[in-house]
C-alpha cells in the first residue's frame, strides 16, 4: 500500500500469542531461527501495509512461574527488539503486574531508569485483577512522576477491563494521558467510548479491532482528532497475517489531511492538546 503521511503504529505485540491458549508458536525452530522469521514477517507486514514504524508491547500471556522475574525478562526482551531496529521500532512499552504489589514500582522504575521504555501496558483480563486495582492507580501515578504513558488495555466485553473502569481511572487522575488500546472493538463499546471520551477528557484512544473507522471518523470530529492515534493489535507471526483494513478508511475518510496525518502518528509522536493542556504521549523525535 502506498501511504503519502508517517504511519506510526501503537500497537504491536511481539511474542507467542498461541502460549495463553495452550499451544506454541514455533515448536520445531530453534529460538534464533524463530526470531529471525519473526522479525522478517513483521517487517513484511508493515512494508506491504505502508507501516513506517511501530510501537513494540510484549504479550501479555507470558508464564510467570517464576513471578517478576518472568516480567523481568519480557521487559529485558522487548528493549533487545526495539534496539535491533530503532528505526523502525523507535519505541517499547515494558509491563508491570498488578499482583506483584509493591515490588511492581520498583519494575517500573527499572522499566524507566535502566531500559528506557516510554510506557507500560495493562491488559487485566491476562493479569488476574480488574482495571480498578488499587495497584494499577498506584502503578500510573508513579508513572505520571516518571513520564511514562499508560498504555492500558480496555476490550468492555471483558468485565475486568470494563470501559466504566477505564473512565474511573481516568477521572481519578485527569491530569495523567491514558492511551486505551482496543476500546472500539464492538459497536456497543464504540458507542460507550463517546461517553467515557466525555466524561475523561484525558484518555486517548487507538483504533485497534474496530470493524470500520466511520464511528471513529465522527468520534474525531466531535472531539478532535488528537484523542486517536493509529494502532492494529498485530501480535506476532502467524497470529499477525496483515496491517489492519482500517488504515485504507483513514485514508479514504473525510478528515482534513492535518487530521489524517496526526491520526496516523503525530499524535502519537509529539504532544496532543486535551483538555486545555499541552499533553504528552511519547514524545518521539522521529
Amino acid at each position: 500500500m502506498t501511504v503519502e503521511f508517517p504511519v506510526l503504529d501503537v500497537h504491536h505485540h511481539v511474542g507467542d500469542a498461541f502460549r495463553a491458549l495452550g499451544g506454541t508458536l514455533a515448536a520445531n525452530a530453534s529460538a534464533e531461527e524463530g526470531a529471525r522469521q519473526e522479525l522478517a514477517s513483521r517487517l513484511e507486514i508493515m512494508d506491504r501495509g505502508g507501516v513506517e514504524q511501530a510501537l513494540v508491547i510484549p504479550g501479555h500471556g507470558y508464564e510467570r512461574s517464576r513471578g517478576i522475574l518472568d516480567t523481568r525478562v519480557q521487559n529485558d526482551a522487548i528493549a533487545a527488539y526495539r534496539d535491533r531496529l530503532p528505526e523502525r521500532f523507535p519505541a517499547a512499552i515494558g509491563i508491570v503486574e498488578p499482583r506483584d504489589g509493591a515490588a511492581g514500582l520498583d519494575e517500573v522504575e527499572r522499566v524507566h531508569d535502566e531500559l528506557g521504555h516510554k510506557g507500560i501496558s495493562f491488559h487485566t483480563r491476562f493479569q488476574g485483577v480488574s482495571l480498578d486495582s488499587r495497584w494499577i492507580r498506584a502503578y500510573v501515578e508513579r508513572m505520571a512522576e516518571l513520564g511514562l504513558v499508560p498504555v492500558i488495555h480496555a476490550m468492555d466485553e471483558t468485565p475486568e477491563e470494563a470501559l466504566w473502569k477505564l473512565a474511573d481511572l481516568a477521572r481519578a487522575l485527569p491530569d495523567v494521558t491514558l492511551l486505551a488500546l482496543d476500546a472500539f472493538g464492538s459497536y456497543e463499546a464504540t458507542r460507550q467510548c463517546f461517553f467515557v471520551a466525555d466524561v475523561a477528557p484525558n484518555i486517548v484512544f487507538d483504533t485497534s479491532l474496530s470493524y470500520n473507522f466511520d464511528f471513529i471518523e465522527d468520534f474525531a470530529q466531535r472531539f478532535g482528532a488528537e484523542r486517536v492515534v493509529f494502532g492494529t493489535d498485530l501480535y506476532s507471526h502467524p497470529v499477525g497475517r496483515r496491517i489492519s483494513h482500517i488504515l485504507g478508511q483513514i485514508l479514504e475518510s473525510r478528515l482534513p489531511d492535518t487530521d489524517k496525518a496526526a491520526i496516523l502518528a503525530g499524535n502519537a509522536r509529539k504532544a496532543a492538546i486535551l483538555a486545555g493542556n499541552a499533553r504528552r504521549l511519547f514524545g518521539l523525535t522521529t
